[in-house]
């Protein structure tokens, strides 16, 4: 089986922006997860980001990211604080989070503001649905520019959350460790 290496995830050498929320209390535990903002994919996963990233400037868009490796420990803080397997994995199975092959994110505008998708990161409600009825046009669109961004890319998405992006047959893959992610550290 081949190994792939975590790769760190930067703004200046990605051309994305990033925003770990889990590293701040602006998250749905309402306290940070991480003691610092280190963003990491698998190598397969980081050159599909690397393509999302040119897609997305073709149509005058940015990537801002809000989590992408998370260590199986963090997840584990986030299925204790909502056991609720629509939007978050349990350890049993395992979260492609802690794969290194999952991303969450959204676009940025030319103006420099997050595109509305109708619902914040992690608002864990229906609304989140990538598909949800209702919402109005330009959210539709907003999401279905982000779908188009990041299949085009090479990920596929879930239906429940807008934001989260995965390379497809992750699930073959081993969760890593956190002592395999080098200076993680857990709040």
């Amino acid at each position: 089986m081949t190994t792939h290496r975590l790769v760190e995830i930067t703004s200046h050498t990605h051309d994305v922006e990033i925003d770990l929320v889990y590293a701040t209390e602006r998250n749905l535990t309402g306290r940070p997860i991480y003691r610092r903002a280190h963003c990491l994919l698998l190598e397969p996963a980081e050159s599909a980001l690397r393509r999302a990233v040119a897609i997305a400037a073709q149509i005058g868009t940015r990537l801002r990211i809000y989590d992408a490796y998370r260590p199986p420990q963090a997840q584990q803080v986030l299925w204790d604080f909502l056991p609720d397997p629509n939007f978050v994995a349990d350890l049993g199975r395992g979260s492609n989070h802690s794969r290194g092959t999952a991303v969450d994110l959204t676009l940025v505008g030319r103006d420099g503001n997050v595109l509305d998708m109708g619902t914040g990161f992690d608002e864990m409600v229906a609304t989140s649905n990538h598909f949800h009825e209702g919402l109005p046009e330009h959210v539709q669109r907003n999401r279905l520019m982000l779908l188009g961004v990041m299949h085009a890319a090479g990920f596929t998405h879930i239906p429940s959350e807008w934001w989260h992006y995965e390379l497809p047959s992750s699930r073959a893959l081993p969760q890593i460790d956190n002592e395999a992610s080098g200076p993680w550290r857990l709040m």
